[in-house]
């Protein structure tokens, strides 16, 4: 049986094109289709089912692509044994959502690295969906996905359907985040319909597939029409920072960058929306020591930001 087919079969996984897949992996389409012909004949069942909308994975597809993927890693693996200081380098990689503390569990994990090692650190901070996707193609070992409590069930059938395990990590009330000149800083109460004419910030890419016309970012109580779309973390806090008439809602953040956007955190009543954050690895994957590491530090701040009382 020839791996690199295996390779060929996950990129048109990936794509949902044998078309596509062939100008990614840079040959021939003929190629490609006949290659994977090959591999279904070999193993003797359908991997995809093909339609007018492009190729799909079977039930056994579905599952021979896990552990396709697996023995592709595995591959790699032991291709890095050739490499003298293989085990003198520090690999790890994750794919996170944009909050504070997660990315604060990062740094702190990152510094305590052995300089005098190798260090190979790869981290995205991305919407929970393509996370799924960079830990389910393999471009990521492990990944942190944030969804609000109402759609848990879609991400947990979706998780499943990608043979991906997971983990909770924190469930959390969502945040008002905004300027210390903002003028709702120091009211006594903040409510939804308080918000309605300050401009909020939101992240431009946090939707959930299929269910586009729910509430993905919990304005159902007011209807927001001041709106700034971001996509880095950086962007929202100096946004903040400088237009001290938005907010944005966000999971709570340490202290310290509070302190150095001159932000506050605040409570909205009477609603408050229930989020949770879900560490995410495929079926099978062994944890490394590091990656021990890093959860060490992201449940450290965790314990932090969740003993503060927000009023």
């Amino acid at each position: 049986m020839n791996t690199l087919h295996f390779k060929y079969a996950l990129e048109v996984a990936k794509t949902g094109s044998i078309t596509q897949a062939a100008e990614n992996l840079f040959m021939a389409q003929p190629n490609l289709s006949k290659a994977i012909k090959e591999l279904e004949e070999t193993l003797d069942y359908q991997i995809f089912e093909r339609s007018a909308k492009g190729m799909f994975p079977t039930k056994k597809g579905a599952e021979f692509l896990v552990y396709a993927r697996s023995v592709l890693m595995q591959i790699d693996k032991i291709k890095d044994l050739a490499h003298p200081d293989a085990s003198n380098n520090q690999v790890f990689n994750i794919s996170i959502p944009r909050g504070s503390y997660i990315a604060q569990g990062f740094t702190k994990f990152v510094a305590e690295l052995d300089i005098d090692k190798g260090i190979d650190v790869n981290m995205e901070e991305t919407n929970s969906v393509k996370t799924i996707t960079n830990v389910a193609e393999g471009a990521f070992h492990l990944g942190v996905i944030r969804y609000q409590m109402v759609h848990e069930k879609y991400f947990t059938d979706y998780l499943r359907s990608k043979n991906l395990n997971s983990e909770d990590i924190w469930e959390f009330k969502h945040l008002a985040i905004m300027s210390k000149k903002h003028p709702l800083a120091n009211a006594k109460q903040v409510k939804y319909t308080d918000l309605i004419k300050y401009v909020e910030i939101v992240h431009g890419d946090n939707t959930v597939p299929y269910l586009v016309n729910a509430d993905t970012n919990g304005n159902k109580d007011i209807n927001v029409k001041k709106k700034i779309y971001v996509y880095e973390r950086y962007n929202q806090f100096d946004l903040l920072e400088t237009i001290t008439t938005s907010y944005m809602w966000t999971s709570p953040i340490p202290d310290n960058i509070l302190a150095r956007y001159g932000l506050v955190q605040r409570r909205c009543h009477p609603i408050e929306r229930v989020y949770k954050d879900v560490l995410i690895y495929p079926k099978g994957y062994e944890f490394s020591e590091l990656d021990n590491q890093f959860m060490e530090k992201v449940k450290e701040e965790k314990i932090k930001v969740s003993k503060k009382v927000y009023k």
